[in-house]
């Protein structure tokens, strides 16, 4: 099966999409539907200019400048069932008008996003700031650009589990090894005193036709870490105990957890593009932030998360505007600092964010749109 099914989205584009049951892509199909979500994409366009003005869509956003085209008119995103990379959905509309005619989502399946961004199959993502660090680690040719918002993950135990602490000699589920959701479990146990690589058991919901939070329900798992919608739908059924919520608790409320990463040779090749890519990003978030309603809906017409509430309920809490304020490279030298003291990487933090950083797009879009 093809891990990496591709959807063109052209300039005239309007039919809808959706994830299937197996992460892929497809259109709604009905000529209803398709009405619907193309009078929302004019509404959330002519909505984000009022919103906007020059300070969130940039000085002549809306006619990309003869003399600042990108190089190249084709750029490849990811589409993950995470509802908080909600900016890089949206993106689609601004990166037409940064001058984009071909703009392609491509399903990860089980696929981590940065190998797949240092395979070559897609240039840009955004991702979970900790699982970017061990292929950053091991010299994948991948490039963090920016942070966009903290917080997604929510801690859940059942009832042996108060604290992280209580986590010793228990059993953890993860989404897969490797991913963003292990690695970041692994940096809160070091944070704690704990070795993530003795002092807890670990099984993955990779090869299993149960992810993981089916796997914490069922009760072969003490703890799991829950990420957008995940946690909605642990209240909605009364499971479980909230023991971290990284977007209130310190100190992960204060570091990015979504950062904007990209293929290093799309970066190296195409400068003026990825800088446009950037910024169609960072307008998304500002607008996830400013018009909550306005992009939880977006998302339902495309059926990104059909729920409107639930959309709108992690629109209103994330903050999207995080971007503006806090410095990227705190974040990524806080995890892999703690990841590096119980030896899960082996580069130096400094010598890992001097390689695997690229802060100049960050700061010119930040001067650009008054951040």
């Amino acid at each position: 099966m093809n891990l990496f099914n591709r959807v063109r989205i052209g300039a005239a584009s309007a039919l809808p999409l959706r994830p299937d049951a197996n992460g892929q892509l497809k259109s709604r199909g009905r000529m209803s539907d398709a009405s619907n979500a193309e009078n929302s994409r004019r509404e959330f366009l002519a909505r984000a200019c009022c919103l906007g003005g020059a300070g969130i869509l940039g000085a002549g956003s809306s006619l990309t400048l003869a003399g600042n085209l990108p190089e190249t008119n084709k750029v490849r995103l990811l589409h993950a069932p995470a509802i908080c990379m909600a900016p890089q959905y949206l993106a689609q509309e601004f990166l037409r008008m940064e001058g984009f005619t071909e703009i392609e989502y491509i399903a990860v399946g089980t696929k981590p996003g940065p190998a797949v961004l240092a395979n070559g199959q897609a240039d840009f993502t955004m991702w979970f700031s900790p699982g970017l660090i061990p292929p950053m680690d091991d010299g994948d040719p991948i490039v963090v650009l920016a942070g966009v918002h903290a917080g997604c993950y929510e801690l859940f135990g059942n009832e042996s589990v108060n604290s992280i602490r209580d986590l010793k000699g228990k059993t953890i589920a993860v989404q897969w090894f490797g991913g963003g959701d292990h690695i970041f479990m692994a940096s809160m146990l070091a944070y704690v005193g704990m070795d993530p690589t003795r002092d807890v058991h670990w099984v993955s919901g990779e090869n299993s036709l149960q992810g993981a939070m089916d796997m914490f329900i069922d009760g072969r798992a003490d703890a799991f870490l829950a990420f957008d919608p995940q946690p909605h739908e642990m209240r909605a059924r009364n499971l479980g105990k909230v023991i971290v919520n990284t977007t209130l608790d310190r100190p992960w409320s204060q570091y990015f957890c979504c950062m904007i990463a990209a293929n290093r040779d799309y970066v190296r090749r195409y400068p003026v593009a990825t800088r446009h890519v950037v910024r169609a990003i960072l307008k998304s978030a500002d607008i996830c932030s400013s018009d909550p309603e306005r992009a939880a809906r977006y998302l339902s017409d495309y059926g990104y998360e059909t729920r409107y509430p639930v959309g709108l309920s992690v629109m209103r809490v994330l903050p999207y505007d995080r971007w503006r304020h806090a410095n990227p490279e705190d974040t990524l030298r806080f995890h892999a600092l703690r990841l590096y003291e119980v030896g899960m990487i082996k580069t130096n933090p400094n010598r890992l964010i001097e390689q695997g950083t690229d802060w100049r797009f960050l700061n010119e879009l930040k001067r650009e749109m008054k951040a």
